[in-house]
């Protein structure tokens, strides 16, 4: 069978910037970072800062009788929403996306850690007494999809994917190949994250990952500025809708390239320098042709300079002359999401001719020469770089070119 090409025809973001297409755009235009205290947790555990989704209410988006008995959690319930978003979005009802070979995608870096800690902590005080099974099916990530497909009465198959910061991009990759391939018609795929928890909070403040400090909270996140310190952590999630080149519905943009491959030998971002070259090799496109970078950019003073020694790797002496964004200071690393939601970022910045601005970055770094704006910019442009790095030297990159 002939490979197809491949279109992204709806979005589904679910973000501390804004809910939705159109809350998501203009949340994302504005040069403001959503990064605040985060006051959830025991006062005893010291100051958190994070990205987080105010007043989220899944029964704007399901029926709530139709998800599982005992609830599900809160990755699960951004994934259902991201996915009837993306879907009305596309234009297409569950009936008619059950017409068709259709499956579901899923990224999820970390599992149900409220879900677990309650769960233990329940065992620990009550014994036997304490046990909720419902545990064993919530807390996994393999439950977000099954539950999207239950949820919504979806005739679909599913896939959950585990790669860390990568998983978001990974499955939008992955089923990209199977409509390529033909093995399936449509996809609702994407990334989703509810890590703020006091574990992995905890564990992420001990290891450098997110702040120490709510001082100044908004001025944290601060991607490849001259005083960054370390990213912050945030929730959210993001689904799309792919079809093949032949569906009759309007593309948003076509996936041109995807690739990933591991860092060896200590050697930071290594891995995403070859990701990169695959997947601009398989978009059988040069280093040239990429008019903008939506690169990972977290904001941690070691992960950001090795981002840009990767691509600088890939386009030499012309990198600057690429415009470059990093919507995580706006928005937060929400892990295994966040290269979804940079996807939307991404689709949406091509069909508007606009690229977001880079809050909170201000001061040029020497490390990290990239073509960088504290405001939106008006750039007409149709191929984007989408850069991921993960724990463990996961790398994960994808071209996406505007449907014309």
């Amino acid at each position: 069978m002939k490979r197809r090409r491949v279109k992204i025809t709806g979005v589904g973001p679910v973000t501390p910037a804004g809910i939705g297409r159109e809350a998501f755009w203009e949340g994302i235009l504005e040069p403001v970072s959503r990064v605040r205290p985060y006051r959830k947790l025991e006062d005893e555990l010291g100051p958190f800062v994070a990205a987080y989704i105010d007043r989220f209410d899944i029964g704007r988006f399901v029926d709530r009788k139709k998800l599982p008995h005992g609830g599900a959690a809160r990755h699960t319930l951004f994934a259902l929403a991201g996915a009837v978003l993306a879907l009305a979005d596309a234009g297409l009802s569950v009936e008619e996306a059950s017409e068709k070979a259709a499956a579901v995608f899923t990224g999820t870096s970390v599992m149900d850690f409220e879900g677990i800690t309650r769960g233990t902590q329940s065992v620990f005080n009550r014994g036997v007494r304490g046990v909720q099974p419902r545990l064993i099916f919530s807390t996994h990530v393999a439950s977000i999809a099954t539950t999207v497909v239950s949820a919504l009465g979806l005739q679909a198959k599913t896939m959950a994917v585990q790669s860390s910061c990568c998983g978001g991009l990974d499955a939008i990759g992955f089923a990209a190949e199977a409509i390529a391939s033909g093995e399936i018609d449509l996809a609702i795929c994407g990334g989703t994250e509810s890590p703020l928890f006091k574990h992995p909070l905890l564990e992420l403040r001990g290891a450098g990952l997110t702040p120490p400090t709510s001082e100044r909270a908004s001025e944290i996140g601060r991607p490849f500025d001259l005083w960054r310190t370390t990213g912050v952590v945030a929730e959210g999630a993001c689904m799309v809708v792919l079809e093949p080149e032949e569906s009759p519905r309007k593309g948003l943009s076509w996936v041109r390239g995807y690739a990933y491959a591991q860092d060896e030998n200590g050697d930071l971002c290594g891995g995403l320098g070859v990701a990169i070259r695959h997947a601009l090799a398989n978009a059988q496109l040069r280093p040239r042709d990429v008019e903008v970078i939506n690169a990972w950019g977290p904001g941690h003073r070691i992960i950001d300079a090795a981002e840009v020694r990767a691509l600088a790797g890939i386009f030499q002496e012309g990198l600057e002359e690429v415009p470059a964004v990093s919507i995580k200071g706006a928005v937060g690393n929400a892990l295994a999401a966040a290269p979804a939601i940079q996807v939307a970022s991404a689709v949406l910045a091509q069909a508007e001719g606009v690229i977001p601005p880079t809050v909170n970055w201000r001061h040029p770094d020497p490390e990290c020469a990239l073509n960088l704006s504290g405001l939106p910019r008006v750039v007409a442009h149709d191929v984007t770089l989408i850069d991921s790095h993960g724990l463990s030297g996961m790398n994960s990159s994808m071209v996406l070119e505007r449907c014309t």
